[in-house]
C-alpha cells in the first residue's frame, strides 16, 4: 500500500510538472517578425545563424545543410551555407536570393519566434508586403559595404505603412570592411535621418555578421566599441505591445451555414475582440440589432468566442445576413462607405489607371471599385510626396477610391484585419495592389441619391422603344462613325430617339481636357459611359462610336446600364487597311513619329472576346452592315 501510495504521489508530481509546463510555454510569449532589406544583404544567412547557435538544427537537417553545402553551385566552398536552411525553392539555391516568403519557427528560454525571410529583390516586394502583414517586428539589413539602399527605403517605407512601429537595422557584413566602427555609425545616421517622419516608436542599430556570427547571439570579439544588445538578445526582450486586446468587435461572415431546413448559422473567424452568448451585435451594413443565441464549434458549443476563433453563429432573431456582412459590438460601430481614401502599395507591371474597375477584397467583403483620384506617390528615396497620374511598380501612393457598393471597415491604423484590400485584374485575376484604408470620404455619406417620381422605363414608354447603348469599338479608320452614323438615319427615319457619341466631338468639349495616355484613355471612356448611362436612363437609344480600345473599360461601361442594354459592335478591320484607309492622315503622322500613343502603332488595342454583333468592312458596305445593327435591333425588340 505504501508503494502504491508513492507511485500516485510520483504520477501527481508527473503531472504537476507536465502542467506547469504547459503554463510555462503559454506564457513564454510569441514574437511574429520578419527579415528584410535590399537583395543579398543576408537575410536568410541571418536566420540561419539564428538556428544554428541557437542549436535548433536537428541532425538530420545538418547534414543535409553540409552536403549541400559542398556542392559546386554553393556559394561558398568548405564553408556552411546557412541560407540553405531557409532558401527551400530550387530557384533560390540556383540564384542565391530568396523569392517566396519563408516562414521558420525556433524558441529560446525566454520567447517564442515565428520568423518570415522576405525576398529583398525589387521584383518580389509584393511578397515582403505579404509577409510583412503578419508581423509586430522587424529586422531590415544593411550591407554595410553599400549602405541604405533604395530597396532599403522601400521596405522601411512599406513597413511604416503595415503598421510595424518597433524595428531593429542590423548592418550586416561588418568583417567586409574590417568591423569599422565609423562607417557603421554614419549607415546608422543615415538610416534613422530618413526613417524619422516614418513614425517609428523604436529602431535600434546593431553591427552584426551573419557569416561569422558576430552579435547575432553572442557578443562579437571584434566590436569591442559596441555596448548594445546582440540581436538574439533584442528580440528575446524587445516589448510589443498586443493590440489585439482593446480591438472592439469584428466578425465578418464568410459563409451561410444550411446543412439542413432547422439550422442557420453564419460562419467566419473572429477578426479582433471578443463576444458572448446573449449578447447583442449589429449587422453591418444593414444596421440590423440582434442576440447572439449560440456559438458553434466542431467541438460544441462555446459561451464566448475570441479573436482568431473559427466559428458559427445563430442569432435569437430573423434576419437576412449573407456573405461579406460584418458582425460588430453595439458600441465602436466600423464606417460604412462607398468611397475611402487609402494608401496603395502597387505590385503589377502593367501601370495603375485612374478609372480603370478593378475588384476589391476587403475581407469576406468583394466588390468593384475604381481609383478615382491619385492623390500623390510617395518618394521613397526622400519621402517627398510627388504628383502622378500613374501608379508604377512597387511605387506606393494615397488614393481616392470609389467602390459599387458601400464597404463596412475600420481604419487600417485601427484595425488592421478591417481596414486593409487588396485589388485584383478583373480579366487575369492577379493581385495587382494591396492597400489600407485611411478614412471614409465625407462626400460619400453626404450625397445622397434622389428618388424621382420619373423613371427610365416611364420616359421610354412615352417614346414607345426600349432603350439601349450600342456601343462601337474598333480601330481607327475601321468605320465605327460611319456605321453610326448610317443607323441614327435609319432609327430617325423610323421615328425612334436617338443620340451618338462619337469620339472626335467629345474631345472638343467634355474631354477636352485629357490626352491619349492610358490613364487618360481610360478617364476618356469612363466619362462616356457614364454620359450614355445618362441617356440609357432618359429612354434613348445611344450610339457610342469610340476605338475604347480596352477591354476593362468596355466591361465597366457594360456593367453601368441593365442586362440587355448594352450591345457591343465590333467593327473588325484589319490595321493594315484602317492604314490604307488613313482618312485623317493620322497613322502617316504616327508612324512618323508625330503621333505618341497611337492605338495599333505604340498603343495596344485588346479586341472584344464576346461581342454581340462583328461586321467586317473589308467586303461589306456601311449601309449594309447598318442594316445588319438595325435587323438584330429588332431581335432584341428595341425598334
Amino acid at each position: 500500500m505504501p508503494q502504491l501510495s508513492v507511485v500516485g504521489k510520483e504520477k501527481e508530481s508527473a503531472g504537476d510538472r507536465l502542467a506547469a509546463r504547459i503554463v510555462a510555454e503559454e506564457n513564454r510569449g510569441l514574437l511574429r517578425f520578419l527579415t528584410c532589406g535590399s537583395v543579398d544583404d543576408g537575410k536568410s544567412t541571418l536566420i540561419g545563424r539564428l538556428l544554428y547557435d541557437s542549436a535548433l538544427v536537428f541532425e538530420d537537417q545538418l547534414r543535409t545543410l553540409e552536403r549541400d553545402s559542398r556542392r559546386p553551385s554553393a556559394n561558398r566552398a568548405g564553408e556552411l551555407d546557412l541560407s540553405l536552411l531557409v532558401d527551400g525553392l530550387q530557384a533560390e539555391r540556383e540564384q542565391g536570393i530568396t523569392i517566396d516568403v519563408a516562414y521558420r519557427y525556433f524558441a529560446t528560454p525566454r520567447r517564442k519566434f515565428i520568423v518570415a525571410d522576405t525576398p529583398g529583390h525589387v521584383q518580389y516586394t509584393r511578397n515582403m508586403a505579404t509577409g510583412a502583414s503578419n508581423c509586430d517586428f522587424a529586422v531590415l539589413l544593411v550591407d554595410a559595404r553599400l549602405g541604405v539602399l533604395t530597396q532599403t527605403r522601400r521596405h522601411a517605407c512599406i513597413l511604416s505603412l503595415l503598421g510595424i512601429k518597433k524595428a531593429t537595422v542590423a548592418v550586416n557584413k561588418m568583417d567586409l570592411i574590417d568591423f569599422d566602427q565609423a562607417k557603421f555609425e554614419a549607415i546608422a545616421e543615415d538610416f534613422l535621418g530618413f526613417a524619422e517622419p516614418l513614425g517609428f516608436e523604436l529602431i535600434t542599430t546593431i553591427p552584426v555578421s551573419a557569416l561569422r556570427g558576430d552579435n547575432v547571439t553572442a557578443p562579437s570579439a571584434h566590436m569591442h566599441w559596441y555596448h548594445g544588445p546582440t540581436l538574439l538578445g533584442h528580440l528575446e526582450t524587445v516589448d510589443v505591445a498586443d493590440r489585439s486586446a482593446a480591438r472592439p468587435f469584428r466578425f465578418p461572415v464568410q459563409w451561410v451555414n444550411r446543412p439542413h431546413l432547422d439550422f442557420r448559422g453564419y460562419a467566419g473567424t473572429v477578426a479582433s475582440g471578443s463576444m458572448k452568448v446573449g449578447e447583442e451585435v449589429v449587422i453591418h451594413p444593414s444596421g440590423r440589432r440582434v442576440h447572439v443565441a449560440r456559438i458553434v464549434t466542431a467541438d460544441g458549443d462555446l459561451d464566448e468566442a475570441h479573436e482568431g476563433d473559427a466559428v458559427t453563429l445563430t442569432f435569437a432573431e430573423e434576419v437576412d445576413v449573407s456573405r461579406g456582412d460584418v458582425v460588430t459590438g453595439p458600441e465602436a460601430t466600423p464606417s460604412v462607405a462607398d468611397q475611402v481614401a487609402a494608401k496603395v502599395i502597387w505590385f503589377d507591371e502593367e501601370a495603375m489607371l485612374p478609372g480603370r474597375a478593378y475588384t476589391v477584397r476587403c475581407g469576406s467583403q468583394t466588390t468593384t471599385a475604381t481609383i478615382s483620384t491619385l492623390k500623390y506617390k510617395l518618394n521613397v528615396d526622400n519621402l517627398d510626396h510627388v504628383a502622378g497620374k500613374t501608379l508604377e511598380l512597387n511605387e506606393v501612393g494615397l488614393c481616392n477610391l470609389s467602390m459599387a457598393k458601400p464597404l463596412v471597415f475600420d481604419p487600417y491604423a485601427q484595425n488592421a484585419e478591417t481596414g486593409s484590400f487588396i485589388l485584383i485584374d478583373r480579366f487575369t485575376n492577379a493581385t495587382v495592389a494591396a492597400g489600407m484604408i485611411e478614412f471614409g470620404l465625407r462626400r460619400a455619406t453626404n450625397v445622397q441619391w434622389q428618388e424621382l417620381f420619373i423613371d427610365k422605363s416611364a420616359r421610354a414608354g412615352l417614346k414607345g422603344q426600349k432603350p439601349c447603348v450600342l456601343w462601337f469599338t474598333g480601330l481607327s479608320g475601321s468605320g465605327k462613325s460611319t456605321i453610326a452614323n448610317t443607323l441614327e438615319r435609319r432609327l430617325h427615319a423610323l421615328g425612334r430617339h436617338t443620340y451618338m457619341l462619337d469620339g472626335d466631338n467629345v474631345r472638343h468639349g467634355l474631354n477636352k481636357d485629357l490626352g491619349f495616355t492610358d490613364a487618360d484613355r481610360v478617364e476618356n471612356i469612363r466619362r462616356i459611359a457614364e454620359a450614355a448611362r445618362l441617356f440609357v436612363d432618359a429612354g434613348l437609344i445611344v450610339m457610342v462610336s469610340f476605338i475604347s480600345p480596352f477591354r476593362s473599360e468596355r466591361r465597366m461601361a457594360r456593367e453601368l446600364v441593365g442586362e440587355g442594354e448594352f450591345i457591343e459592335v465590333f467593327v473588325d478591320t484589319p490595321l493594315e487597311i484602317c492604314e490604307a484607309r488613313d482618312p485623317k492622315g493620322l497613322y502617316r503622322k504616327a508612324r512618323a513619329g508625330l503621333i505618341r500613343n497611337f492605338t495599333g502603332i505604340d498603343s495596344a488595342y485588346e479586341p472584344p472576346e464576346q461581342a454581340e454583333l462583328a461586321l467586317r468592312t473589308t467586303d461589306t458596305g456601311p449601309e449594309t452592315l447598318a442594316d445588319m445593327v438595325l435587323a438584330e435591333l429588332r431581335r432584341r425588340h428595341v425598334v
